[in-house]
């Protein structure tokens, strides 16, 4: 009896530390998104956060075993007249990762413009640091570090759902999202794709780049010495090891994949994300400088990467191409900074540049 109490009060416990007003859409969601306008900007955003939302709440539903009324996930796409079409589960925890959503707004809602609309959207969830998908959440957390999520049997559930999903619907009809991990799965997920010449619509929050934290250096002019010292060292070291073994432009993956412009959204408070600023603005000082070429090097290796003899493949987080969206407003905590709620909030300060890599 007493081991039993003991048992149902550990259980009470865990389910008050993951069931916060967070996940409940009438309390935190964008509420104030009553009519969505799919060639805005903010709305497709909000949008896209509010399904990766979805995800993470699926899975605390799941873990708490919350069903049919007491579900919390729904609201977060049922509010913008989506459909759960599928659940992604991953096979080794059996925790919900992922959804594909269906988007099917009602009849009366047909004098509302739905040109730009996804009609399936493939969300993917970050890490859940409380409950029983903790270890493998954290297992590819380090699997990304060390460029290996790719031979996960989670991302090959998900690049699955994507191929089937873009030969049932077309590319055109297709999002992708996620956040942190979620995004990092949803990024490889893309580029896969688009190493193919088919080229998906990305909303990517939060996502992990594995780098030393130079962002978070104040001076300006230490942080550039210290990235134009590591460009110098990337590109000797690629020319020195990779050399003989470079591909001509048509050929080369980092040039083909340079058509594919993702929406990244960071916020400079989150070290996860915030060296994507300084990857992108310090290619277009290079540049500026005359030592583009010498950045088109650097820009596509990493030196873990080169000193590990990784030839095969560049590291997942490195891009040729984005459109960046920085967000300035203030955050009081790194939580908050990294979170995917505030990707849904109005009047946001916001600073937005496309990067073409040429």
């Amino acid at each position: 009896m007493i081991l039993w109490r003991h048992l149902e009060d550990n259980r009470s416990r865990i389910q008050r530390e993951m069931t916060s007003e967070r996940d409940i859409f009438s309390l935190s969601g964008p509420l104030h998104l009553t009519s969505v306008d799919w060639t805005n900007e903010h709305h497709r955003r909000s949008v896209a956060a509010s399904l990766v939302q979805g995800v993470y709440v699926l899975e605390r539903d799941r873990q708490l075993n919350r069903k049919g009324p007491e579900s919390l996930a729904p609201p977060w796409w049922e509010f913008f007249h989506f459909q759960l079409l599928r659940q992604l589960v991953d096979n080794v925890d059996s925790s919900i990762f992922g959804a594909i959503y269906e988007f099917k707004p009602l009849p009366s809602n047909c004098h509302y413009s739905i040109q730009g609309a996804p009609r399936y959207v493939i969300a993917f969830r970050g890490t859940i640091t409380k409950g029983e998908s903790f270890t493998q959440d954290l297992k590819l957390d380090l699997l990304f570090i060390q460029n290996g999520l790719h031979g996960t049997p989670r991302f090959e559930i998900a690049m699955q759902a994507v191929r089937n999903m873009v030969a049932a619907a077309g590319a055109l009809n297709i999002w992708l999202a996620g956040h942190s991990l979620g995004s990092a799965i949803a990024m490889l997920a893309g580029k896969t794709m688009a190493k193919t010449g088919v080229f998906l619509q990305a909303f990517l929050f939060n996502p992990p780049f594995v780098s030393a934290p130079i962002e978070r250096i104040k001076d300006k002019k230490v942080k550039h010495g210290i990235r134009m010292a590591n460009s110098f060292i990337t590109a000797g070291l690629t020319f020195a090891i990779k050399g003989h073994h470079q591909c001509s432009a048509s050929e080369d993956p980092f040039v083909i994949l340079s058509a594919w412009v993702p929406c990244l959204f960071v916020n400079p408070a989150d070290h996860i994300c915030s060296e994507y600023v300084g990857y992108f603005e310090h290619r277009k000082k290079m540049e500026e400088i005359g030592a583009g070429g010498i950045e088109k090097l650097a820009t596509r290796n990493s030196i873990g990467g080169l000193l590990l003899g990784k030839k095969e493949s560049e590291p997942l987080h490195l891009l040729p191409s984005a459109n960046l969206t920085v967000n300035l407003s203030p955050s009081p905590d790194f939580k908050r900074a990294h979170g995917i709620h505030q990707w849904w909030i109005p009047d946001l300060l916001l600073q937005c540049k496309l990067y073409q890599y040429r």
